[in-house]
């Protein structure tokens, strides 16, 4: 116990074995992935807000999505910009325990969200004509509010206080660009198999849940389609396929991942670790955005009208 009271402050080390020489570079990069997704969600977040045509259950949950990974990326990458440019690689003993929980947070928050707008795809085909009344503004607000305050809340909880109880014996560099509970039992001193079984559990209850009504839901929307010969219901599910190509983003990966760190004769290198957190963390939230533009009429229709908008408010000043 005395050792472990000496580790006050964890330094992060970002890539493992990067050169020096690359630093600039790589670090322009997370610069440019967080401006990327800072502007993309808060135009998804701004559009959704401020046009009342598009409150509606499914852009509500959209706005959810994009707030969540908004604020996984604040929380995480200026940290990890900081670290290459000015040298500030450490981070307060407790606040890498907090800055774990906010991102595993935010990482199941995804997770039932992504669960919620299935859900509201499934009733809208297999029940278009009782959509309306079971699916409402209200419900999606406190859905999604349960999701918040409840659901992504209870299992990280956890995690971040099996965490906190890991002891550290004076090691404390932690190869990855965040505290993760991952990288971050890897310092413990002492044998930490029942707390890594205990968030192991929790990560598959976060992923595999939602994955799994997430998969029923679509197979019970194809079945309905493939049944039903309505040009409306093929239409509506050319919106799902903008909420499949998410959800492939963001399960594909870190399922792949999970697998791997836990299979014990398979060990991913540091550095090949760290690369993958960067893809599987940053790249979704970037994407998800522009798949939303690319692929959903309206709100593709919203953007242009307000761009329109301001050019002639640009060449009529008076009007």
């Amino acid at each position: 116990m005395s050792n472990q009271t000496m580790v006050s402050e964890i330094i992060l080390v970002g890539f493992p074995g990067l050169p020096n020489a690359f630093h600039g570079l790589v670090s322009t990069i997370m610069f440019f992935a967080y401006m990327i997704s800072l502007t993309a969600n808060s135009t998804v977040i701004g559009l959704v807000s401020f046009n009342e045509h598009l409150h509606q259950p499914m852009y509500l949950i959209i706005a959810n999505l994009a707030a969540s990974d908004l604020l996984f990326d604040t929380v995480t990458l200026p940290k990890s910009i900081a670290r290459y440019w000015f040298g500030a690689s450490t981070i307060p003993l407790k606040m890498c325990i907090f800055q774990m929980f906010l991102v595993h947070y935010f990482g199941s928050l995804d997770s039932y969200l992504l669960m919620l707008m299935a859900a509201d795809r499934y009733v809208a085909i297999c029940y278009p004509l009782r959509y309306n009344s079971i699916i409402t503004n209200k419900v999606a607000t406190i859905s999604c509010g349960i999701c918040w305050m409840i659901f992504a809340t209870s299992t990280n909880v956890a995690v971040a206080i099996l965490a906190s109880q890991i002891p550290l014996c004076g090691a404390n560099k932690l190869n990855s660009l965040f505290c993760g509970h991952t990288a971050y039992s890897l310092l413990a001193c002492t044998d930490i198999s029942s707390s890594k079984r205990a968030v192991l559990v929790c990560a598959l209850v976060v992923l595999l849940l939602p994955l799994g009504l997430i998969l029923l839901s679509y197979i019970k929307i194809i079945v309905t389609i493939l049944l039903t010969r309505s040009e409306s219901l093929h239409k509506e599910f050319y919106t799902c396929v903008t909420h499949l190509l998410v959800i492939a983003l963001y399960y594909t990966p870190r399922i792949f991942v999970y697998i791997m760190n836990n299979i014990p004769s398979v060990m991913i290198k540091s550095d090949m670790s760290t690369l993958l957190l960067f893809l599987y963390s940053y790249v979704p939230h970037m994407a998800n955005p522009i798949i939303y533009f690319l692929r959903n009429k309206e709100i593709k229709q919203t953007l242009r009208r307000i761009l329109n908008r301001s050019k002639f408010r640009v060449k009529h000043p008076l009007f």
